[in-house]
């Protein structure tokens, strides 16, 4: 499908340069984004959540059948059997089964490497201290299932908690209309998901978050989803863990010479077609590439299906910029904190150590985002609106949790007695520094 080159205007694509005296400026414009909850949206979630925690089924039933058209009289209905998925998967077309399944793999194999392993060390008087990691016991995968359907976003969330050794992976998806997307049911038979549910927005994550007598609380809701579910994901935070609170998509591109001006501008499209605030730029020190990267860019949107979105994206949010060189393109990069980096360079390593704030970095012209998004490997469940710069990617460490381990003898009781009442005392805490002082022999 393409769009009518007629029925686009051409693109409109800010240029920049961080020589200019107004650069600075213009870039915090750029990047600035409102992430407040509407109130509006906090308003209906509040009641929606509040409604779930009451009346649990009944009310789950009733936002299903309001929102999701879908009319169920028992809840139980709602279950997806761990069957359908299994059978989802084997009536895949071979090239789709065996893609889902290589691309399992492969994260599955990445994160592997990231399970915590614990630690215990030995005083000179005998004492022990660690650290145990275990498991968190029951997680909550939201998935989206309105607009479009993300059978990597199951593999994304899921596959890291089930390789950390979470019991249970409970899936909520919206089946709008009744209809169930059969990729995304697979992918959850692949990526190890125990239980599912035709069950979305705020209801389900308060479902999730509280338990009703159908749909079991969790410890922990992973996933993305709209202004709705962001909202209701900040609610229920404190009564269980979330992942985070996901803005639009971001993508920077650092490029010099040699890269192929198709190649970025695709790139470039690849965030912009998710939503009309995705944001997009470009920094390059070659300010030919940048008018080549613009034409690339006109010429290429006529193929895109979502051209219109495509260029309301680039028109709001995006920017060609040009830097004195890679250093300073770098130096931008930390200052906006992108979400997926992309180092379309010569030599990638050579800029690597410059970078400190990215979700994810893509090096070399062959490693485009789009490869990261569906089966490279690393998660693609990313922190976005500069939280890359305290933040990190999903991973297994997000469903693991760590305990202190403290084995104390006789003689450590002595030496650190003392020094615990000492402070306890000096805090006003006499009960404390009772407790530490019982402990210690009198000579």
């Amino acid at each position: 499908m393409k769009s009518s080159p007629g029925s686009l205007a051409p693109l409109a694509l800010r240029r920049l340069d961080t020589a200019a005296p107004d650069f600075a400026g213009a870039l915090d414009a750029l990047i600035a984004f409102e992430s407040a909850q509407d109130a509006a949206i906090d308003t209906a979630v509040a009641a929606i959540v509040a409604d779930v925690r009451v009346r649990g089924d009944a009310a789950v039933l009733e936002y299903t059948l309001r929102f999701d058209r879908l009319a169920v009289r028992d809840a139980a209905a709602l279950e997806i059997p761990a069957a359908a998925m299994r059978d989802a998967f084997a009536a895949l077309p071979a090239d789709q089964r065996a893609a889902l399944t290589r691309a399992a793999e492969r994260v599955r194999v990445y994160h592997e490497r990231q399970k915590g392993q614990g630690f215990r060390i030995t005083d000179a008087d005998g004492s022990e201290l660690g650290q145990r990691v275990t498991p968190l016991d029951r997680v909550g995968i939201y998935v989206p299932g309105g607009k479009a359907a993300y059978p990597s976003s199951v593999l994304m969330n899921a596959i890291p908690a089930h390789v950390a050794g979470v019991a249970e992976i409970v899936m909520v998806v919206p089946t709008p209309d009744g209809v169930r997307n059969p990729l995304v049911l697979a992918a959850a038979h692949v990526a190890g998901v125990t239980r599912a549910f035709t069950v979305g927005g705020a209801q389900a994550v308060a479902a999730l978050a509280y338990g009703t007598a159908t749909i079991p609380a969790v410890d922990k809701i992973c996933g993305p989803g709209n202004a709705y579910v962001a909202a209701a994901k900040r609610r229920v935070f404190g009564v269980v863990g979330i992942d985070m609170v996901a803005g639009v998509s971001e993508i920077v591109v650092v490029a010099d010479a040699t890269a192929n001006p198709d190649w970025i501008a695709l790139d470039l499209f690849s965030q912009a077609e998710h939503d009309e605030m995705a944001q997009a730029i470009l920094l390059t020190p070659d300010a030919g590439l940048a008018d080549r990267v613009a034409a690339s860019a006109q010429r290429l949107i006529a193929e895109m299906p979502r051209a219109q979105i495509i260029a309301a994206s680039l028109s709001r949010r995006g920017a060609l910029v040009t830097t004195r060189d890679l250093a300073d393109a770098c130096a931008v990069v930390n200052r906006i904190a992108p979400e997926h980096l992309e180092l379309a360079v010569a030599d990638p390593d050579a800029l690597l150590p410059l970078i400190r704030h990215a979700g994810a970095i893509f090096m070399g012209h062959y490693a485009s985002e789009a490869l990261g998004d569906y089966c490279a490997g690393p998660n693609h469940v990313l922190p976005t609106g500069r939280t890359a710069r305290f933040s990190s990617p999903l991973g297994v460490y997000d469903f693991e949790k760590r305990s202190s381990v403290l084995k104390l003898t006789r003689a450590a009781a002595q030496t650190l007695g003392p020094v615990a009442a000492t402070l306890a005392h000096g805090e006003g805490l006499t009960a404390h520094a009772r407790s530490a002082e019982a402990r210690v022999t009198k000579s």
